[in-house]
């Protein structure tokens, strides 16, 4: 079996991910539209605090772009892209709802009970859509939100909205601010949802989940869009005979119990010779993503914080590892402050063994990325042993 060191299957990952190159004087619409092509999918997340997830892998891939423009290729009509249950919910190619048409029939069983509680509701809001055109939550509300149960803060309305949603039923029309808009699929897609059998679907999400991590163990080629561990086993076994993934060995790959990992490579990845990158990484960008995949690959062991109570916050609030070349080297507490006009770096920290020297390739990606946000200014808060190098290199 081919075995692969480390550093090799560090740098196969990135440069799948889409590292390692110079990034471009201009990033438009067809460098971005590279990204997402890679990608596959963009995660949502609606937390503000720095900037919304789903623009920071582009921002570190490309440097600087334009965010108006990758709304537009995300969010306007007839973009070609709609949100779905990917990973996450995720800014997914709308081609690729049949794939994921085992999981929206999933949910549909899962929510047969209460869509049949609602029933009178649930035929009351598909009407109003077929009659109105695709709408917002708070476009057909019809009572206060309420809360209640694991739906916390969401109306009768919302509840039965975003299990049609889930159910394939409705699809997403874009958003509003950042409120997702429901419509048929008639009126978003220009017809039905066309089911693509399980088994084909599963495997097709496991070769392109092989292709965008370059090199990966079953739990991360099963993580990619979330699938059943089994089904992933068997999709990869039926790719590894056809060719397309070749098992390797990476020393240090195990389970938790010290167990070897089933590990593969993609049979059109390789390592590159060297890798030049530096960004900071969004909590939910496919690098960091899977926390055990990261502690396996680059010894980083990561918790998003934005749900830790304060007082057990070790290192900040919203916390972005550092990426330098092939390595983790560190992480930062950002946020912007707009109404200031400041990129705030709340605290700044090194990963054991990693020199302070590593601030001078931070802090260009730093000032990239305040300026892209249009602030002014980066203020440093003596907080982490990067902290003072840091300060020192935006002096």
């Amino acid at each position: 079996m081919e075995t692969l060191s480390a550093r090799e299957a560090r740098r196969i990952a990135l440069a799948a991910q889409g590292f390692g190159r110079a990034h471009p004087p201009t990033a438009g619409r067809t460098r971005i539209e590279a990204v997402l092509q890679r990608l596959h999918l963009l995660q949502i997340d609606s937390v503000n605090v720095f900037e919304r997830s789903h623009y920071l892998p582009v921002l570190a891939r490309l440097g600087p772009y334009d965010r108006r423009l990758l709304d537009r290729m995300l969010l306007a009509p007839g973009t070609g892209r709609v949100e779905y249950w990917a990973h996450e919910a995720a800014f997914v190619p709308a081609a690729d709802l049949g794939l994921l048409a085992f999981r929206m029939a999933h949910f549909r069983a899962r929510y047969a009970d209460d869509l049949a509680a609602h029933r009178d509701l649930a035929a009351a809001l598909v009407a109003e859509i077929a009659d109105r055109g695709p709408l917002a939550a708070s476009e057909v509300e019809q009572r206060p939100a309420v809360r209640q149960g694991p739906w916390w803060g969401w109306s009768d309305t919302k509840r039965v909205l975003e299990m049609l949603f889930r159910s394939g039923d409705l699809v997403s029309a874009g958003r509003r601010g950042f409120e997702r808009r429901y419509g048929l699929p008639a009126q978003v897609l220009g017809g039905a949802i066309e089911p693509v059998p399980k088994a084909d679907a599963v495997r097709e999400l496991v070769r392109r989940a092989a292709v965008a991590h370059g090199v990966a163990a079953l739990p991360d080629l099963a993580d990619y869009y979330r699938l059943r561990s089994d089904d992933t086993a068997v999709a990869a076994q039926q790719l590894e005979d056809a060719g397309e993934l070749v098992p390797v060995s990476v020393p240090g790959w195990t389970r938790a119990d010290g167990r070897p990992l089933r590990v593969w490579r993609h049979v059109d990845a390789a390592p590159p010779t060297r890798m030049r990158a530096a960004a900071v990484l969004s909590p939910f960008d496919p690098v960091v993503w899977q926390r055990d995949r990261i502690l396996r690959m680059f010894g980083f062991h990561y918790r998003i914080s934005i749900y830790t109570p304060a007082a057990q916050r070790e290192h900040g609030y919203y916390v972005l590892p550092v990426l330098v070349d092939d390595r983790l080297v560190g992480r930062v507490d950002l946020k912007s402050d707009r109404q200031a006009g400041v990129l705030r770096v709340q605290a700044a920290w090194l990963e054991e063994g990693e020199d302070p020297g590593v601030a001078a390739r931070l802090a260009p990606v730093l000032r990239e990325a305040a300026a892209w946000q249009g602030l002014d200014a980066i203020d440093v808060v003596p907080r982490g042993d990067l902290a003072p190098a840091l300060a020192t290199e935006l002096r």
